[in-house]
């Protein structure tokens, strides 16, 4: 039995159905100032989320979230984020021709001629830009459908028009929970058959994932893509999406290589301390396009409750 949604969950399910809705309709220009204008009230408000952006923010430049750079970058940050919504809301009535066209990649080979030669890919990516435009380029640029896994949000009207914007797109979503069968097997099968994989990798949503140094400090990343590249011999390619101009970047980066000797959790965590490495890479270069505005390091959590038996 679920939770009944609470008013708030419903009005947020019932405003990206309204975005969905009326967001294509719009002038372009005009909608790209009203996101904006929404992002620098929400960043001059200093709420929650904003301050824990510019704490990760801080984290990334190694300096103080006092320092008024970071304030700077948050602004961005946030324009940023909000871009992201305004794209998704525009997206499924971009052509897929355009998409490809204004999709700037590095790296690109690595994953085609994987595919070529019908290996299987595990694409991880950062929450940065505009990862369900670089998951179009992705089918638009190979023809081929990927497999995705879905945080299942809430309330679950939402996860479905969220699943269902990419089906749209022609991805296959799993969700990370409450599915049929096993996720872990689903995705397996189909790096095996030679397909790709899209996964984010930076924030854990289990409390079970691998402990890794990211950026000076621990951190948990989900164990999926390097035990789904241990499992199944698939390339893990860290996928780095930023906007560049009104367009979007893509860089694909050199493949981890996972290690040959050890037991499957150790081969399992070095493929993913490799790929906290190239994250740190991205991010840095693009730390306005980062969008998280969640706790990630361990030292920063809340301690969970303890239940009373």
């Amino acid at each position: 039995m679920t939770d009944k949604p609470s008013l708030q969950d419903r009005l947020v399910a019932a405003g990206f159905g309204i975005g969905w809705a009326a967001v294509p309709r719009l002038p372009e220009r005009l909608a790209t100032r009203g996101f904006d204008a929404a992002a620098d009230r929400l960043w001059k408000r200093r709420g929650k989320s904003v301050l824990r952006l510019e704490a990760n923010l801080a984290r990334v430049k190694g300096t103080s979230p006092d320092d008024p750079v970071i304030r700077e970058l948050s602004r961005a940050g946030m324009r940023s984020y909000f871009r992201y919504f305004h794209e998704v809301f525009r997206l499924p009535s971009i052509p897929r021709e355009e998409v490809v066209a204004r999709t700037h990649l590095t790296g690109a080979e690595r994953i085609m001629e994987n595919l070529e030669k019908g290996r299987g890919v595990v694409l991880a990516l950062p929450h940065m830009g505009n990862w369900d435009a670089a998951g179009a380029w992705l089918i638009g640029a190979s023809g081929m459908p990927f497999t995705t896994v879905a945080e299942r949000l809430r309330p679950e009207s939402l996860f479905r028009r969220y699943t269902a914007f990419r089906e749209g797109l022609g991805m296959e979503v799993l969700p990370l929970t409450g599915g049929e069968g096993s996720t872990f097997g689903t995705l397996a099968q189909r790096l095996r058959a030679g397909r790709a994989v899209c996964l984010p990798a930076e924030r854990d949503l289990t409390a079970k994932g691998i402990e890794v140094q990211f950026f000076g400090a621990a951190t948990r990343m989900p164990a999926g893509p390097g035990l789904l590249a241990v499992h199944t011999g698939a390339a893990l390619l860290p996928a780095l999406p930023y906007f560049k101009g009104r367009d979007w970047g893509l860089d694909i980066a050199e493949e981890i290589e996972v290690p040959a000797e050890g037991t499957r959790q150790e081969r399992t965590a070095a493929a993913m301390q490799s790929l906290a490495v190239a994250f740190e890479k991205g991010i840095t270069e693009h730390p306005e396009d980062w969008h998280m505005l969640q706790r990630l390091w361990l030292e920063d959590l809340e301690p969970r409750p303890v239940r009373e038996r």
